[in-house]
């Protein structure tokens, strides 16, 4: 190894770590590490080290959020891509019935985004007041990917935001604030699903509203 590459290890270490992990970098879950790769010079050693284990650098949100994925797809790792993908794939109706229902719930024009704070109090009391809202929370609460079995909204609610910062798509900076700040990874869920509405025309994001629009009414 030459003294270039041994300097990205000493001095990124932590970042590529993460990279490898399958973390997604962005300013909210790691700004050191985001404004690292937003600099072209340090980038392009990150990505020279990743290059000889077969990984490349790959970015989502306009280049504002950056993942590790492979360099050359051979057999194994298409594999790995495709298991990551069905992962995602079954994910995305719970994912996309809880984005609708945080932005109806918040009256927000446009869906979360990376940066924005979810105060889960003032939500939690708005899904309350509103049996529409309650009845989705509930419905997507008992979801497999957050498997709730409780009845109520507060249990549902706390157990759906406590998993979705292990998914890496919430981040509680303060832990003793019931605050929390969307991260990058929602860019690039958006952009998962584009891409399947765009190659088998499920309109995902159009059902979801949709089923919550006729909840509703």
């Amino acid at each position: 190894m030459n003294d270039s590459l041994e300097t990205v290890l000493v001095g990124t270490g932590a970042l590529i770590e993460q990279l490898l992990r399958g973390e997604f970098i962005c300013r909210v879950t790691n700004e050191d590490g985001w404004r690292a790769l937003k600099n072209s010079s340090t980038r392009e050693r990150v990505e020279q080290y990743l290059n000889q284990i077969n990984r490349t650098i790959t970015s989502a949100g306009e280049g504002e959020v950056f993942f590790c994925g492979y360099l050359q797809l051979g057999e194994n790792e298409r594999k790995v891509i495709s298991s990551q993908f069905k992962d995602i794939c079954g994910a995305l109706i719970p994912l996309v019935e809880w984005l609708v229902l945080v932005q109806e719930a918040s009256g927000q024009d446009a869906p979360l985004s990376e940066g924005a704070p979810i105060r889960l109090t003032e939500l939690q009391t708005r899904i309350e007041d509103t049996p529409a809202f309650s009845e989705q929370l509930t419905k997507l609460s008992h979801y497999r990917l957050f498997g709730s079995t409780s009845n109520n909204v507060d249990g549902q609610i706390k157990l759906v935001f406590k998993r979705l910062v292990e998914l890496g798509y919430l981040t509680k900076p303060n832990a003793e604030k019931q605050i929390y700040i969307a991260t990058g990874k929602l860019d690039y869920l958006y952009e998962v699903i584009r891409f399947i509405d765009e190659t088998e025309g499920l309109s995902l994001e159009a059902q979801a509203e949709t089923a919550t629009q006729r909840e509703l009414i």
